[in-house]
């Protein structure tokens, strides 16, 4: 798949530009690949697990695959560890260990030990929080994360899980229409006739 057009086509599930450190990974060469085991080579296990978590909670598997299952935890190592500088690393790292110690204070235990829906309230209540502080902050907005204004953590997970998943194979294959190149040319489609968004 033509990376430039991935990218559009991740804009426009995503609502807004993509940030400068998440396109230049995907430009660079990084992308979420398969894999049987997740293998980190920038976060530690217990980071691994948390990401993982994450990404799981943000797209589960359903009848299509999900962010775990398309290598996203995979891609988000990979892009921390060679796009962000050692500073964006840090924040990330201090961040992500801040919202775990924060479920271990309310429910006494690490985010990855908690039962699944205390993680999926510990997550939904940071990112009503992240959803809140954006839309009261102006610049810090979601949707201007292109202009590089700083994004709450969950904001930032959620940009990196939604571009791995949808330029993975099977987020653009499996979720998204695709059409393999060569096929067939129609300049005019009714929507209800494609009934989703294009791949490519």
């Amino acid at each position: 798949m033509n990376r430039r057009e991935a990218i559009q086509r991740a804009s426009m599930v995503l609502g807004y530009a993509i940030t400068g450190s998440s396109l230049a990974a995907v430009m660079n060469g990084c992308k979420a690949s398969p894999e049987l085991t997740y293998q980190p080579t920038f976060f530690n296990e217990e980071q691994a697990r948390a990401i993982e978590t994450l990404v799981d909670i943000i797209i589960p598997k359903t009848d299509t695959p999900g962010a775990k299952e398309a290598g996203v935890p995979g891609f988000i190592d990979a892009l921390v560890k060679e796009v962000y500088s050692k500073e964006q690393q840090e924040k990330f790292l201090n961040e992500l260990a801040d919202f775990t110690e924060d479920a271990r204070k309310q429910y006494g235990n690490s985010f990855i030990d908690c039962r699944a829906e205390e993680q999926s309230d510990h997550f939904k209540k940071h990112h009503d929080k992240a959803i809140a502080e954006s839309a009261g902050g102006g610049a810090t907005g979601w949707w201007n994360a292109g202009s590089g204004a700083e994004q709450p953590f969950l904001l930032k997970i959620k940009e990196l899980t939604l571009l791995g998943f949808f330029t993975s194979e099977p987020g653009a294959t499996q979720v998204l229409q695709y059409n393999q190149v060569p096929g067939p040319f129609k300049g005019c489609v009714p929507l209800e006739e494609v009934g989703k968004a294009w791949a490519t």
